[in-house]
């Protein structure tokens, strides 16, 4: 089997393979709140999926034998492949609730399942949502064959696609494991940003497990840490964890109540969703040919007002954070502005562009009435999406659609979008 769907994450981290900075800020501009969200729901399984050879719920049981985080991490990338993981699984969500979120997918306030990935690289995820107060429940199916994902919401019969980057394993295939050398160079350049703790003994779902956490050192914004068990004998991710700061309770959390190595039949990826379900990309820029997101970047106020047609709101200094960078955001339609503050996940990123006044410019009265809690921008309503890892706020002000966005707080969010325009 792909050493790339059985490593601990963050080793073999796809943040190298960046996507069109342009194209992923038009999506964002563009989309409408219910395919946002689905965005998150979809991203959330894709994680479950691309450490899917498994995850698994703790217990009691025997534990390894203490070593050093770098020989816990190398006997982990160099364990002998298997042939295929099936099992079952528990989705916990802190960070987007239903209660909030109206017409959202059940799937937000937490979902179980099972699960399938397969040694030639392909993934499959049935999740049923947990009933809500209301008593809804959804079910998710998530494919991948490695190349692209499909996600179906059954409440909405809607298909959403997205292709995956190439190379997102962060490994050319020619390439072998890492040495030992080279898991400790990588773990001490990690270490320079973030406190990185020990290899710890535990035992998930009965099987002896070492369990890490990272926690940012500065800059952080809300997120605390994160938590990541895998098996020690088979280098097999078995527990991640997302905390947020000042909070012990995982705010995401992927588990699994059963786990089983062994091949898997082809026919379990046999699956189609129905022939008049709603189909969806994801893909920034629509997954469409020739992206202009290489193109040489445009920054500086002055250079990019000269290439927009609104005055960019953009105050040398915005909820007590200094301006960092403007920058130009190319797009099919008419171009817009990305403006930074501050650094890291404490900063605040401002994406302005025109208003459209057609009906993907009405994003919450598109796709089944998704609505998000409102605030009050200088007299304009604003849609809010507060969150303990982060907040969104986007409103619109004479003919302007500004979206601030930060690993803050919703007061200091509200703090900087009142300072805008």
């Amino acid at each position: 089997m792909a050493r790339c769907s059985s490593v601990p994450g963050g080793l073999r981290s796809p943040l190298g393979q960046r996507r069109s900075l342009g194209g992923v800020i038009r999506f964002l501009r563009t989309t409408s709140t219910r395919r946002l969200l689905a965005l998150i729901a979809a991203a959330a399984a894709v994680v479950i999926g691309g450490t899917a050879l498994a995850l698994a719920a703790g217990g009691g049981g025997p534990k390894p034998p203490a070593e050093p985080l770098p020989v816990a991490v190398h006997d982990a990338l160099t364990a002998p492949p298997v042939d295929g993981v099936s099992g079952r699984l528990k989705f916990t969500n802190h960070l987007i609730s239903n209660s909030d979120v109206q017409g959202g997918n059940p799937v937000l306030s937490g979902a179980s399942g099972r699960f399938w990935a397969s040694a030639d690289g392909h993934v499959r995820l049935e999740l049923q949502a947990d009933a809500g107060g209301d008593g809804g429940t959804s079910d998710t199916q998530v494919l991948s064959d490695g190349r692209r994902v499909t996600v179906f919401d059954s409440g909405s019969n809607t298909v959403y696609e997205a292709t995956l980057p190439k190379g997102h394993d962060g490994r050319k295939e020619s390439e072998g494991p890492p040495t030992l050398e080279q898991v400790k160079k990588a773990i001490a350049r990690l270490a320079e940003h973030a406190s990185v703790g020990g290899a710890e003994p535990s035992n998930v779902a009965g099987e002896p497990a070492y369990t890490v956490r990272i926690e940012p050192k500065q800059h952080g914004g809300l997120l605390g840490g994160a938590e990541l068990a895998w098996d020690a004998a088979h280098g097999t991710p078995l527990r991640l964890a997302v905390y947020a700061k000042g909070d012990s309770s995982p705010v995401l959390q992927l588990e699994a109540t059963d786990i089983s190595y062994g091949p898997v039949s082809s026919s379990v990826f046999d699956v189609h969703p129905p022939s008049d379900a709603k189909v969806v990309d994801l893909s920034p820029d629509g997954g469409q040919p020739g992206a202009r997101g290489h193109a040489a970047p445009v920054t500086g106020l002055d250079r990019v007002q000269g290439q927009v047609s609104f005055p960019i709101g953009a105050p040398a200094e915005l909820a007590g954070m200094q301006r960092d960078e403007v920058r130009l955001i190319r797009s099919e339609d008419d171009p817009g502005a990305l403006v930074t503050y501050g650094k890291g996940l404490d900063g605040i990123a401002v994406i302005e562009q025109l208003t459209k006044h057609d009906s993907s410019s009405e994003p919450s009265r598109q796709d089944g009435q998704v609505t998000l809690p409102t605030v009050s921008i200088n007299g304009t309503q604003a849609e809010e999406l507060a969150t303990p890892l982060g907040t969104m706020i986007r409103f619109e002000r004479s003919g302007v659609e500004y979206t601030v966005l930060g690993s803050v707080t919703a007061t200091t969010a509200e703090t900087a979008a009142r300072a805008l325009g």
